[in-house]
């Protein structure tokens, strides 16, 4: 063993990788995004690394590989698991034969995320194992007991962690090549009676599932994660109950205190029922602290009555923890002083936090997205339209003045939003913007119900040729691989014309005049069309020399602002500038300019 300072996902993929890591597929998605990333800088060439097109693919090619007897490992964060729930259910009930672990990025707060969704739900519904770890060692350490539980029960299962450990750094002992396992996959071994699901199948399945988790339940009370730390006063009868990060909270909320009984729950399903019973015995008030749902109070409140226990659990449902948003350790702090009746920390006591400036997201300076927003606003100037938005860097179109995103669910859903609305207000242009990585995870299906249906809408690409929002990676579209391989581009135009658009056309959304005239040409059209806006994103080129504004020339009317909000333009002492270290060079600006004040050459 040795000690190294890791991120909670880095510690996540070296763990998996001392298992014995054969597999890894996945979608990006913050926080989860880093594993597989992580797993694919420290590859030898042993494990096989993919971001595949969406969740659901991923989650369909490591059951694949564990049916080989493969230990794989599948990413993604929460919202991404509804869009792999389809063989999520069902892979619950064929299970699998080599280790799988389903490693699913909850997002407190949301910090960028549509939902505080609870994947603890998930695996309950799913019936499937679940581990939450509350440490980045904890992380490390439990990934590699995850696989171990997957192996000898035959199941995939939960891994659980929240983003402050998935983002949290720590030191950490970690194991040494030679103490890491060695997996070699037997191979697919052919038997329709267990690999193909049929009802009889499921329903044989369903009876082994339910006894397996009674008895998961048993096992997960004498594991070592889950645990109970005695009251440093024997006669004390209050009792905390909490998991994750939350736990991390509680212990340091407790440090200097005469603490009281603790219940560390590391496993949320199977909850550990024995252990809990255990816990509860002499207390008469347990408070449960726990981010995002209340599924351990509600746990505790059922084991009480199921054991008679005369102990009142308090919580998230009785309003003594918040019920929405990230715990901190100030708010763990004041929810376990009001529960014990401890005196708080004076706010007197502490320094005055310094006022931070407001900073809402925006498109970055250069962004061509901005631009192709830009170029449907002033084609559509007058009629009456609807902007149907997506997820990814482009859903900030929404903010003014852009003002460009009418509408936004998830990922792909703003294709057929835009087809709903077409159907109601027919006399309404409806337009749906997704991005590139976007499209060819979730709106190819969109557009061919577009095509089928008879949709009258225009389908915006907006392809800067990267998965920008998550970080920059590979996509059909980008001609390379997570393994490093070059391929074939898969072409949006060709696929668009493949499933019946007559008119597909790509312009550069920074040749203004020609994009503007675009829109409105093919906006006119009945029937389902698209415009692909083709310009790569800033972050990803070298950019040009910044562009300056004549203070001449200028006029002071702050269009080039009040039209793009490019962070690239600012105000300074009362004149109108360019900020030379945000700016691309991107020209955009100086095609806006009434009185062509904007230039491109920078002064020396």
């Amino acid at each position: 063993m040795h000690t190294e300072f890791l991120m909670g996902n880095a510690a996540i993929a070296r763990g998996a990788a001392a298992a014995g890591l054969n597999v890894i597929s996945g979608y990006p998605g913050t926080p989860s995004t880093e594993v597989l990333e992580t797993t694919a800088k420290i590859n030898n060439g042993s494990i096989y690394v993919e971001w595949s097109v969406n969740e659901k693919a991923a989650l369909e090619l490591g059951a694949g590989a564990a049916y080989c007897g493969a230990r794989s490992m599948v990413t993604m964060k929460q919202v991404g698991l509804n869009v792999a729930s389809d063989p999520l259910m069902s892979l619950a009930y064929i299970g699998v034969k080599g280790g799988m672990v389903i490693m699913v990025a909850d997002d407190p707060g949301p910090i960028s995320s549509q939902t505080e969704q609870d994947t603890r739900h998930f695996a309950s519904f799913s019936k499937l194992p679940c581990f939450d770890p509350s440490s980045v060692q904890e992380a490390y350490d439990m990934i590699q007991e995850a696989f171990e539980f997957s192996e000898k029960y035959h199941t995939p299962v939960l891994f659980r962690p929240t983003t402050r450990v998935c983002h949290g750094y720590a030191s950490i002992e970690v194991k040494d090549d030679d103490e890491c396992v060695k997996n070699t996959p037997e191979g697919f071994v052919k038997d329709s009676s267990k690999w193909v699901i049929f009802p009889r199948l499921s329903y044989n399945a369903h009876i082994h599932i339910e006894k397996r988790n009674a008895e998961l339940s048993d096992v997960f009370s004498e594991y070592s994660r889950n645990k109970i730390l005695p009251a440093a006063d024997s006669s004390c009868r209050k009792g905390i109950a909490s998991h994750g990060i939350s736990y991390t909270y509680v212990q340091e909320a407790l440090s200097s205190k005469n603490a009281p009984k603790v219940l560390k729950v590391s496993t949320p399903f199977p909850f550990p029922e024995k252990l809990a019973v255990e816990f509860l015995s002499g207390l008469d008030e347990v408070l449960c602290i726990e981010e995002l749902d209340p599924i351990i109070e509600r746990e505790l409140t059922y084991i009480c009555g199921k054991y008679h226990l005369n102990t009142r659990i308090l919580g998230k449902l009785t309003g003594n923890v918040k019920t929405a948003g990230e715990n901190t350790c100030d708010s763990v702090a004041d929810n376990i002083a009001d529960f014990m009746e401890w005196e708080k920390k004076s706010s007197a006591e502490l320094p005055a936090a310094p006022e931070l400036p407001v900073r809402p997201p925006v498109l970055c300076a250069g962004c061509p997205h901005r631009a192709s927003f830009y170029a449907v606003k002033q084609a559509m100037k007058g009629k009456k339209s609807v902007f149907c938005g997506d997820i990814g860097c482009y859903t900030l179109g929404n903010a003014m003045p852009l003002d460009m995103v009418d509408t936004c669910l998830c990922m792909g859903a703003g294709v057929n939003i835009t087809q709903g609305i077409g159907k109601v207000e027919p006399d309404t242009s409806c337009f749906a913007f997704v991005g590139d990585s976007t499209f060819f995870a979730s709106a190819i299906t969109g557009a061919v119900n577009a095509v089928y249906n008879q949709a009258d809408m225009t389908l915006v690409v907006l392809d800067n040729s990267t998965t920008a929002m998550t970080g920059h990676q590979p996509h059909p579209g980008t001609g390379r691989t997570m393994m490093g391989q070059v391929v074939d581009k898969v072409n949006i135009e060709a696929v668009l014309r493949g499933i019946g658009l007559k008119t597909v056309e790509t312009v550069n959304p920074l040749e203004l005049d020609k994009a503007v005239e675009t829109v409105k040409r093919v906006a006119a059209e009945k029937g389902v069309k698209a415009i692909i806006f083709k310009s790569p994103c800033a972050v990803l080129i070298k950019p040009e020399k910044p562009y300056v504004i004549d203070s001449e020339k200028c006029i002071g009317c702050k269009k080039c602002i009040n039209s793009l909000g490019c962070p690239g333009i600012i105000i300074s002492d009362g004149k109108v500038m360019t900020d030379s270290s945000l700016c691309t060079g991107c020209g955009l600006c100086s095609q806006v300019c009434p009185v062509n004040a904007i230039g491109g050459e920078c002064n020396e």
